[in-house]
């Protein structure tokens, strides 16, 4: 909790902020849309974390004796290979399991770097106003101008492919979004009796900013973060389809549809697959996201 600051009550919120943080806890474990979400993030963190546990095998290995073999359950599958092989005998299976750990850290890093310039540009902007404003208004302006798949295509192109080109891309690209909020909230803060008494006591900008508006647009900033990790799995999905994410070499969904699509007549679980794990993992991002927004909002405690 934070301190008081020079006989100034401490930031809004914070004399019960244990208390709505274990309501709003509560209130979320009593969604059962959320409480799916949670356990689908969970199982894709689990799988992402502990790849080389779960999935032993090498995903890459490949077999040619074994390519296009279906999943288990159909004539000529075998137990070896559950979800089935692909065109060079690579388990499905094991390849989409350390697909995960691909879009884990993409999303995670996108949401890192996105949120903390995002929030930073929107805390200032709405805090100070005046000129700051107006230049992170106008670079906002300049950036939604562009379709941010496009922007976000158009860097890759240029600095190449890579894992961390892309998480750079989506990165960049995705600040936007946070800005519009947390400056937003932050205007109507502003005016708030604790942010005018913390100034009047002499607080400095980086003092009122870090201590008694941040805490405050955190709720916000977190729902939003969550809607954009969703995002970013499938701009990653997007970009490793076209040849311009995570290379060859390393398993991703994206990746995996594209090398798939070719097979859809005669061997469809190469591409059926991995396009549930990127339809799954979104939608369970997405349902956590509501029950976040949900639990999360006064106006429904």
């Amino acid at each position: 909790m934070a301190t008081a600051v020079a006989g100034v009550p401490a930031a809004y919120g914070d004399v019960e902020g244990v208390t709505s943080r274990t309501a709003a806890l509560r209130k979320l474990a009593r969604d059962p849309a959320a409480v799916i979400g949670a356990v689908i993030v969970a199982i894709v963190v689990v799988c992402a974390v502990f790849a080389p546990l779960i999935a032993r095998a090498d995903p890459n290995a490949q077999d040619l004796t074994s390519t296009l073999v279906p999943p288990m359950w159909i004539a000529g599958g075998v137990h070896s290979h559950p979800l089935g092989t692909d065109n060079l005998g690579r388990d499905v299976l094991t390849r989409i399991i350390w697909g995960a750990r691909v879009s884990a850290i993409v999303g995670i890093s996108v949401v890192a770097i996105g949120g903390t310039i995002g929030v930073t540009a929107g805390l200032l902007a709405g805090y100070r106003r005046g000129w700051v404003d107006a230049v992170i208004a106008r670079i906002t302006d300049v950036q939604l101008a562009f379709p941010l798949v496009l922007l976000a295509v158009a860097i890759v192109a240029v600095v190449g492919p890579g894992l961390w080109t892309v998480i750079a891309a989506i990165g960049l690209t995705s600040w936007v979004q946070y800005v519009r909020v947390v400056r937003a909230e932050t205007l109507s803060l502003r005016e708030r009796e604790f942010v005018l008494a913390a100034q009047a006591a002499g607080a400095t900008t980086t003092r009122v900013i870090g201590r008694h508006l941040l805490p405050n647009v955190a709720s916000a900033a977190i729902v939003l973060g969550t809607f954009e990790i969703a995002r970013a799995i499938v701009l990653e999905s997007s970009l490793s389809f076209l040849g311009l994410g995570v290379p060859p070499t390393t398993p991703s969904w994206g990746g995996m549809l594209a090398d798939g699509r070719q097979y859809l007549d005669t061997a469809w679980w190469t591409a059926l697959f991995p396009g549930l794990a990127i339809m799954t993992a979104v939608m369970g991002v997405n349902l956590l996201g509501d029950g976040l927004r949900d639990a999360l909002d006064p106006a429904t405690s």
